[in-house]
Parts: C-alpha cells; structure tokens; sequence
C-alpha cells in the first residue's frame, strides 16, 4: 500500500540567488499575461462543456490535447477512470517533480448563462459549472507552459506534473490515484480551487474528510395488494436506515455531517420493491472519527435489513482524506500573492457582483474581494464543513491549495449562481491571479532546494510524526465510472449545440450574446 511519494531529487538542484529569483518570477509573470487569450479561451471552453463526474469526456480530450500540442507526454485512463489522466514533461537531469491539480466536474442542475445576474440556464435543467471547476486547468496549464518556456531558456531541471481531479463532486476520483501509485515520485503538489480571494491555508482547515459509501438492500416481490404477505421490501429496508441514522444524529458529535439519497426506490406502487438502494456520505474530521461513524452506517444498515428479512450489501464510491496542508510551501506561496495582489476590479464588476448578490438574496452584498485575506495559523479547533479529495493526496507529500477570485463573494456554492462569473472577465482576472502564483510558487520550488527540505520536513517530523495516511479504499474497490451517464446522455445533444466555438467568437459571451458590461442587473417582470 502506498504511504508516502515524496522524493529526494530536488536535493541535488542548484540554489539560485534572491535577485536572480526575482527576475525569474518577473519572466514567469510576462509568461503568464502573453498567454492571456489562451487562457480566457480555455476557461470558456470547460465551461461550455458542462460534464458532471466521470463523464468529464470533452473536457479531457479538450485539455489532454493542447498539452501534447506543446509538448507534454501523456497518459490516459489511469486508475480505470476514462477521463483521468496524467501530462509530464521534464527538462534536463535530476530536479524536482511538481504537480500541478485541479477538478474539471460540474454540478447537477447548475445550467447557467454566464454574465446573466438572474436565472437563466443555458439548457434547462442540465449540469453546468456551480462551483467553477472549468477554471482551474486553464489556470495550471497556462502556468507549466510559462514556466516550460522558462525553464528551457533558463536551464532548470526538474518535471512537471499536470492531472484533473476526476468526479470531485463525487468525492470518487484522488483516492483511487493515490492507491494505485499514480503520484509516485512527486515531490510536490500545487493544487488549486476557485474562490473569491487569492489565498492559501497550513495545516488543517476548515472542513472534513468522508466515506462515500453506497447500500443495496435485495428483498422479494410480490403484488403489493394482492400478497403483500409474501413481499419483503427493500425500501422498507432503506426507510428505516435513514430513520435510524436520523435517530443516531443526535448523539453524533457535532462536526459530523452526513447526508443520504434514495438512488433506487423500487419501480412502482403495486409491486413491492425488490432492490432499493440509498447512498450515504459520512463526514468527520479525523481518519478514525470517519471510521467510526462509517462502522455505525454499516450496524444500522444490518439492523435495518434484520428488520424487513432482506439482505444488504455495500459499495464504496469514494473516500476523502481531511485535509492537511504544508507550512512552508504555502509561506512560500502567500509571499508570491502578496507580490501579485487581487485582481483591480472595475465599477461595472462591482456593480454586476452587487446585482448577483442582491439577487439571489446573500447575506451581504459587498461585491467582489478588494483585500488579502492573509495567510494565518490553523485554528487549534477547525469548524466542520464539506470534503475535498485533495486529501489523500496531502497525505502522501507536501501539499498545498491555492484558491483564486474567479467567484462572487457570499453565493451558495453548489448552485447555478456560482456559474454566473465563471466565463466572464472576473473570472478571466481571478484566473490570471492564480496563473501567476502558481508559478511563482513552482519556480521557489524549482529552484530553492532548501524549501523543498522544508517542506519534506515539515511533512515527515510534524504533520506525519504521529498520524500517518489511512487508506480508506479495499484492493477490491472500483471507480464507479458509470455514475452520471444516464444524465449526460440525456443532457448532452441539446448542451453541445451550446458548445464555445473560439475560432468564430472572441468570447463565450460573445457567442451567447450576453452583453458585457452588463447594463441590465435586475431580473425581468415574470410574463403574467
């Protein structure tokens, strides 16, 4: 099983002098903004793709091809995902290995018209970009070609590392990479997420880690009226697991979160349901509190198949490592955002994010992020909330996550208004921002051995010294890359006649029509 990744390569690399830094990062800048088209074009791209968990087709062909156009070798397919994927390139010998990650899955029903402040799908009831997610790749690829430029002319060893993050969403995709050793021999992983600040955190964070966890009860049919005697129903058998699990919440700590779906109710009324199934997420904020909490979903379900005389069984669709992310790397990293700074918003972004805010009735409506928010110690008890993949992979070396203003302060999350910027020049700005820092950050670690011994440090004598990694995936568990077919299938004929088409418009904007700036910021009177 593996355990840990970190290598030793960097050691051996040449330290390179402050000033010499300096200029380096200034080139890596320059790098960034000539390739300022590529990146508005990619980000609007992913965005018109729209593909939920495991169905990430497009996106992946899309991204895998214009890293191989310059020059990256890749592999497809790794870890029996369809859609997941590796890009290397390497320059010289010995020097470190950076990877650079980020998820490219939508969400369920988020459908949504970019630069429109209401609601207004693209393709009434699909999945679009809720949480931003076609921003990232455009972001990490935009930073490795600055930095492949740089490091030929320059001369600087070392490889790097480009992989998506596979049905985030899903909570199905890293684990499943880490287990089957796809990030042996990285030194490093940059991963980054959309958010509306440029920011990066040490230590634990705020949030969870989880089991996704799956159980099929299997009971007998029968007419539900005319021998209902001779039926056993396993949606009897679901309804009363979840109405245990709610009984058991009580007595739960506090910072656990869990939540359940009936995926499979039975077929109809006058058939007692002979398969039911109901998939569970059990989040807790350590490896054993999640174990825990997960042996009791597995108690519960038995109580409930005991109780109804049916079977049951369970299926593991994925798991989330809390999160734990390194000191040195991210002091590193906040230096370069302190250098690059927020995106200068103009009057019409702020009012537009205004509109967005009011509209949707957030709690406060101060438009976009004007100020840093600082890079600050860990809190010593960090608040409960969502799960992020990422990690497991902080869990097998030195990690950090740096998120970028693309979004719109105060939204949902999960929801077709965390699409509303995602293809407009905010986004286009916040993606620039993060491009920068990213490879700022990778230069540092290019070039500065002594940071990546620090990180290395950090990673084995303070944050691994007496909690090591636990693989919460068996040898026997399998991607569940059929989730999310059905849907896209559906969905997918009236989406693509949406799909950007950059060699006719210079923005997805443009194609949709959607003026900007926007000169209309409160939703039209409904048609009586």
């Amino acid at each position: 099983m593996l355990l840990a990744t970190t290598a030793v390569s960097a050691m051996a690399a040449p330290t390179v002098s402050a000033s010499k830094l300096k200029a380096l990062k200034a080139q890596a800048v320059a790098g960034v903004e000539a390739r300022a088209k590529l990146s508005q074009v990619m980000n609007d791209q992913i965005f018109s793709f729209g593909e939920l968990g495991f169905q990430e087709i497009e996106t992946s062909k899309y991204i895998t091809g214009v890293l191989e156009e310059n020059g990256f070798t890749l592999v497809r397919g790794v870890s029996g995902i369809p859609t997941a994927w590796t890009a290397t390139w390497t320059h010289g010998k010995g020097g470190p290995t950076i990877a650079f990650g980020s998820d490219i899955d939508c969400i369920p029903k988020a459908s949504q018209k970019p630069g429109v402040p209401w609601h207004d799908p693209i393709v009434a009831g699909a999945p679009g970009h809720g949480e931003g997610h076609n921003s990232g790749q455009a972001l990490n690829v935009v930073a490795a070609l600055a930095l492949k430029d740089l490091m030929i002319k320059e001369n600087i060893a070392g490889t790097l590392m480009l992989w998506p993050g596979v049905a985030e969403e899903l909570v199905a995709g890293k684990a499943y990479m880490v287990r089957d050793g796809v990030f042996n021999g990285v030194d490093a992983t940059i991963f980054t997420h959309v958010g509306s600040n440029l920011a990066t955190t040490w230590g634990q964070p705020t949030g969870t880690g989880l089991v996704s966890v799956k159980y099929n009860f299997h009971g007998e049919s029968a007419h539900s009226a005319g021998a209902p005697w001779r039926g056993r129903s396993a949606l009897d058998a679901v309804e009363l697991m979840n109405i245990g699990w709610n009984m058991r919440r009580e007595h739960l700590r506090p910072e656990q979160r869990s939540h359940y779906v009936i995926v499979d109710g039975g077929d109809q009324p006058n058939v007692v349901p002979s398969e039911a199934s109901v998939w569970y997420y059990f989040r807790e904020q350590s490896f054993d509190a999640i174990k825990k909490n997960y042996a009791i979903g597995d108690r519960i379900a038995q109580a409930a198949a005991d109780m109804t005389d049916t079977k049951v069984d369970h299926q593991v669709i994925g798991t989330a490592a809390p999160r734990h992310f390194n000191r040195p790397m991210a002091e590193a990293a906040q230096a370069n955002i302190e250098a690059v700074g927020l995106p200068v918003w103009t009057a019409d972004e702020q009012a537009f994010a205004k509109a967005v805010q009011t509209n949707i009735g957030a709690p406060k409506q101060t438009g976009l992020d004007v100020k840093l928010k600082g890079l600050s110690p860990p809190d010593p008890k960090p608040e409960s909330g969502g799960s992020d993949d990422i990690g497991d992979i902080s869990w097998i070396m030195p990690t950090i996550t740096i998120n970028y203003p693309a979004n719109i302060p105060e939204l949902p999350g999960h929801h077709w208004a965390n699409a509303i910027s995602m293809a407009t020049p905010i986004a286009h700005k916040g993606v620039a921002a993060g491009s920068k820092v990213v490879a700022m950050t990778a230069l540092d670690l290019l070039t500065q051995p002594k940071l990546l011994a620090a990180a290395s440090s950090y990673f084995k004598d303070v944050q691994t010294k007496d909690q090591k990694y636990v693989p919460m995936l068996a040898a026997t568990d399998r991607p569940q890359t059929q989730i999310n077919a059905n849907i896209m299938a559906t969905y997918r004929p009236a989406m693509s006649r949406f799909y950007y088409d950059p060699g006719k418009y210079g923005t997805y904007l443009e194609q949709l029509g959607v003026e900007w700036p926007v000169k209309q910021l409160t939703p039209p009177a409904p048609a009586k």
